[in-house]
C-alpha cells in the first residue's frame, strides 16, 4: 500500500528584512547572521497574516475541487495558536470550503507537530483508500526584538495532501521518535515570547538527531549511504549542518560529498526565509526537491525536532513524475517578488502584530486582492478577505 505526500506547497509573507542590515542595526557583525546562522533574509510577517490566512494561501494552489470533496479530515500543527480553544483547522477548513464531513483540529509539539500529523494522516488512510488528509504546519517565529533569538525569527506555512498513490513521495514504514524532557525552549501559558536556553537547545538537537538516527539505523540496518540526501528541521540553516557534521565522518567520502552538496540545496529555500517553526523541515524538503537533481526510486532521509522534546528520523521514496507536481517557477516567484522593508518598518510591523493593530494602508492591502488575509477582529471573532 502507498501512501504519501501527493502535494506540497508553501506560502510567507510579501515582506523581509535584510539580515545584514539587521545585524548593522544590532550593532554585530553581520557575518555572524550571515555566516554564523546562515541567514540572509527574515519573512516578516504584517498583522494581515496569522497562521490561518498563511496556512489556506499554502494550500489554495494545490487542493481542487475533487480534493476538497475526499480530505477527510484537516490538521494544523503549529506553536503559534490564535485560539486556546478553536482549532484553525476549523477555519482553514471553512476558508477553503472543503466537505463538511471531515475531522479539523490542532497539533502541538513545539516544531515536531506536522511530523506526528503526517504519521497520523497516513495511518488514517491506511483503511480509506478514496479519501484524503490536508496537514498544514502554520508558525510565525517570534522572540522579540532585540532579543538573543531576534534572528531566527521567520512567518510561513505549508500545506500538504497526504494521499494513496502520491505523486510526490511515499512514506516508507520506518519511523523512529525519541522523547526526552528538556527545558530547552518553551512558552508557558501567558508569556508573549519563548524562553529559550541557546546552548542547551543546540545540545538537544543534536543529541535528539543522534539518538532516533541511531536507533533508526540499527533497527533498519542502514547506513548514511542508503540516502541520496538528507532534510532536517531548520530553526536556521547552521543548525541542521551541526547535526549532519555529527555523524558525517561514519559514511564513505562519497557519501559525505554527496549529502553535504544536498544539504545546500535543502536549506537553499530557508536561507530566505528564516524560522517557520513547524514547517521548517518541509520547506527544506521543497526546497531539496526544486533545487536538486533526484530521480524516481532514491529515498531521502528526514529528521524532525520540537524542543522540550521529542525528534523523530524517517525516509520516504521518490516516486515515478514527481518533478512535474512541483512548483519551482512559481515558489522562486513568490521569494524573489517580496518587498524589503527596513529595519524600523520591520519594527514597527513587529509591535503591530503583538498590539493586533491593523493599518491596511501601510501594509498595502489593496494588493492582496488573490489571497487571504485578516481583515479585522471585531468582537474577538477574526474576519478573513477571501481571494477574489
Amino acid at each position: 500500500m502507498s501512501i504519501g505526500i501527493d502535494k506540497i506547497n508553501f506560502y510567507v509573507p510579501k515582506y523581509y528584512v535584510d539580515m545584514a542590515k539587521l545585524a548593522e542595526a544590532r550593532q554585530v557583525d553581520p557575518n555572524k547572521f550571515l555566516i554564523g546562522i546562515g541567514q540572509t533574509q527574515m519573512a516578516v510577517s504584517p498583522v494581515s497574516q496569522d497562521i490561518v490566512s498563511m496556512g489556506a494561501n499554502a494550500a489554495k494552489d494545490i487542493i481542487t475541487e475533487d480534493d476538497k470533496k475526499h480530505i477527510g479530515m484537516v490538521i494544523v500543527a503549529t506553536e503559534s495558536a490564535i485560539d486556546n480553544a478553536k482549532a484553525a483547522a476549523v477555519q482553514i477548513h471553512n476558508l477553503l470550503d472543503i466537505q463538511p464531513f471531515a475531522r479539523c483540529f490542532e497539533m502541538k509539539e513545539a516544531c515536531y507537530a506536522a511530523t506526528p500529523a503526517i504519521q497520523l494522516a497516513k495511518d488514517y488512510l491506511e483503511k480509506r483508500p478514496n479519501e484524503k488528509v490536508l496537514v498544514i504546519a502554520s508558525d510565525t517565529a517570534r522572540y522579540g526584538i532585540q532579543s538573543g533569538g531576534e534572528p531566527t525569527q521567520g512567518a510561513g506555512a505549508v500545506a500538504m495532501v497526504i494521499s494513496h498513490n502520491p505523486s510526490i513521495l511515499e512514506l516508507n514504514d520506518d519511523a523512529v521518535a525519541y522523547t526526552e524532557d528538556v527545558y530547552d525552549f518553551w512558552r508557558p501559558t501567558g508569556h508573549k515570547y519563548p524562553l529559550v536556553a541557546g546552548a542547551l537547545s543546540k545540545d538537544a538537537y543534536i543529541k535528539s538527531f543522534q539518538e532516533s538516527w541511531g536507533e533508526y539505523a540499527r533497527r533498519e540496518g542502514k547506513s548514511l549511504s542508503d540516502f541520496e540526501s538528507l532534510c532536517f528541521h531548520v530553526p536556521f540553516t547552521k543548525m541542521g549542518k551541526k547535526a549532519l557534521d555529527s555523524i558525517i565522518n561514519d559514511a564513505d567520502e562519497t557519501t559525505q560529498e554527496r549529502l553535504t552538496a544536498g544539504y545546500e540545496d535543502a536549506v537553499y529555500y530557508n536561507r530566505y526565509v528564516g524560522n517557520i517553526y513547524t514547517g521548517s523541515l518541509y520547506l527544506s524538503l521543497i526546497s531539496l526537491l526544486e533545487n536538486r537533481d533526484l530521480k524516481a526510486g532514491q529515498t531521502i532521509g528526514l529528521f524532525s525536532y520540537g524542543s522540550g522534546s521529542v525528534g523523530e528520523f524517517f525516509s520516504a521514496t521518490l516516486v515515478d513524475g514527481f518533478e512535474n507536481h512541483l512548483d519551482k517557477e512559481g515558489h522562486k516567484a513568490l521569494l524573489n517578488h517580496r518587498e524589503e522593508v527596513s529595519v524600523e518598518t520591520y519594527e514597527a510591523y513587529f509591535n503591530r502584530f503583538d498590539e493586533l493593530e491593523f493599518d491596511h494602508v501601510a501594509e498595502k492591502s489593496e494588493d492582496d486582492k488573490d489571497i487571504f488575509y485578516l481583515e479585522s477582529i471585531e468582537e474577538d471573532i477574526r474576519q478573513y478577505h477571501r481571494p477574489e
